[in-house]
């Protein structure tokens, strides 16, 4: 029943506010729950299955890689990676094993694992990296069966990993 002074419309009630609310927080709250969800599904967040375990070997370990006296770097240049592994002396090494996993930080998709080949003075391996930081997790044996553990940054064609580290 319009009268002439009535504007024919729309009339904001209490309840329409009250469904504006429920609908925005219901969307904020959604999209939190989906981020969560997805950080802690691609972020593996796992380094060893026991970490007590791990810590009661690490100083022993520690102590047997220092012995070796080993100098060992990992760079990546035009697309090869550059494994060196020098004696106490400085000396180009060869080691009885090597393997290695160049990742990203913050999620597994990426991983990738070389294959290494000895020129007589280092270890090369072809790769096709992204631009961006990686980290190289190197596992060498020696010939007493001695395990060397070390993880290498590397900085692909990107300016800003170069000039941070």
């Amino acid at each position: 029943m319009n009268t002439e002074n009535e504007k024919p419309g729309f009339k904001l009630t209490g309840w329409h506010v009250f469904g504006g609310f429920v609908l925005g927080f219901g969307v904020i709250i959604s999209v939190n729950l989906f981020l969560a969800f997805s950080a802690v599904n691609t972020f593996p967040g796992l380094e060893v299955k026991n970490s007590y375990i791990a810590s009661q070997e690490f100083d022993v370990n520690r102590a047997r890689q220092e012995a070796l006296g080993w100098q060992v770097e990992g760079i990546v240049e035009d697309k090869l990676l550059r494994v060196q592994v020098r004696d106490v002396h400085g000396d180009p090494l060869e080691v009885t094993q090597i393997d290695g996993i160049i990742a990203r930080r913050t999620h597994e998709r990426d991983d990738y694992v070389p294959t290494f080949r000895f020129d007589g003075t280092d270890y090369l391996a072809d790769v096709d990296l992204a631009p961006g930081s990686w980290q190289l997790r190197l596992t060498l044996r020696a010939p007493d069966g001695t395990e060397f553990q070390q993880r290498h940054d590397l900085c692909v064609d990107e300016p800003a990993c170069m000039t941070n580290g």
